[in-house]
């Protein structure tokens, strides 16, 4: 209650006008948000960020950074002492909700050809805001500078990866790897960081999926000509692989879709890359598998993370999330002939029997 007073009282001091607050917005950290309405009904965002657990320097360095390559919010008003910014507000409509909005009530009067055809319906609708999103994020990696940019370098992937173990293996599942299976783990850890390291390099945003993405307002989401998605929650960008943000949209934690969606929008992204002369394979298929790659390395990443943000921080609700991320990996380890060890871990780890399947 007192670190809200200290906030309003800094408000009331940067503002002419009188304000409401929303109540906080995100839980992924320990930084928080508002929504500041002001009494001429226009709105802002403020960011509550502890200087004891968050640098406030990186977010306001990227947000003047990205300026110009890409919509995100401007700074307009800063109190370090405490950790306070007062910031642009792009909207109100994530691409999560924008999505969800998308999709009709089930109907179990239809039929199995009328729900097929409403899915379809559905993918083509869907595909029109991820073009949107896919536009952005080419001209993220095409225009924004990368010079001075922190490298996501070998040591750091390790380092990230290893929660996987540490904290989804033994602290979530109770099973601490161990003999073969830490031998396994070691061989698969090291295969995911040699591809992510021989991938092409760029500005990645290292969270770039529909939670973090902004498509309108709350009269629905729209496309301008001067408009274009909002993106937030940049403060970690860094110099990293090129498929690492391509990975975190279409095969996103908290969204799912068919693969046939993901390969259509997988290749107008590539198809864009080459346009703009990024670094990517001049072969689709050498392309694909990188991205492929990528994927298992961010599912790998964020089951550890989730599982941290389970055990350690109090935030069980991510543990909901987690069976998407073992969709993803078994999907692709079954693919892939030098997945194939990481695949027969997971299911170990899970205690899952797969079936029949086809590799490449």
């Amino acid at each position: 209650m007192e670190r809200i007073q200290t906030l309003q009282q800094w408000l009331q001091s940067q503002l002419t006008q009188p304000f409401s607050l929303s109540e906080p917005i995100g839980d992924a950290s320990s930084r928080r948000y508002f929504r500041l309405t002001l009494a001429n009904g226009e709105t802002r965002m403020v960011m509550d960020a502890p200087p004891e657990r968050n640098a406030l320097a990186p977010f306001i360095q990227m947000a003047e950074r990205l300026q110009g390559a890409v919509r995100v919010p401007r700074v307009l008003a800063q109190e370090l002492t405490h950790g306070f910014l007062l910031l642009d507000d792009l909207g109100d409509i994530d691409l999560q909700r924008a999505l969800a909005a998308l999709r009709p009530l089930a109907d179990p009067a239809l039929s199995q050809r009328e729900q097929e055809e409403q899915e379809r319906a559905l993918c083509a609708q869907a595909e029109v805001l991820y073009r949107w999103v896919i536009s952005d994020l080419l001209a993220l990696q095409q225009h924004a500078s990368t010079e001075g940019l922190p490298v996501y370098d070998a040591q750091t992937m390790v380092d990230d990866l290893n929660r996987f173990a540490e904290w989804y293996a033994d602290r979530h599942l109770g099973r601490p790897l161990a003999g073969e299976d830490l031998a396994l783990w070691e061989r698969a850890r090291a295969l995911l960081v040699a591809r992510a390291q021989a991938q092409g390099k760029v500005l990645i945003h290292f969270d770039f999926h529909c939670r973090n993405l902004l498509v309108g307002h709350a009269t629905g989401p729209q496309r301008g000509l001067a408009e274009r998605v909002g993106i937030i929650d940049f403060q970690d960008a860094r110099l990293g692989p090129i498929c690492y943000d391509l990975a975190s949209l279409l095969k996103d934690m908290y969204v799912q879709w068919p693969e046939s969606l993901r390969l259509e929008l997988a290749i107008r992204y590539w198809e864009g890359a080459r346009q703009a002369g990024l670094p990517v394979p001049a072969s689709f298929d050498a392309f694909y598998a990188e991205f492929e790659i990528m994927g298992v390395f961010r599912q790998i990443r964020t089951l550890g993370t989730f599982a941290r943000l389970a055990h350690r921080d109090g935030k069980t609700q991510y543990l909901d999330d987690m069976p998407v991320a073992i969709s993803y990996l078994r999907e692709t380890c079954a693919r892939y002939t030098e997945l194939h060890p990481l695949y027969k871990l997971i299911n170990k780890l899970t205690d899952f029997v797969p079936g029949v399947g086809y590799t490449f």
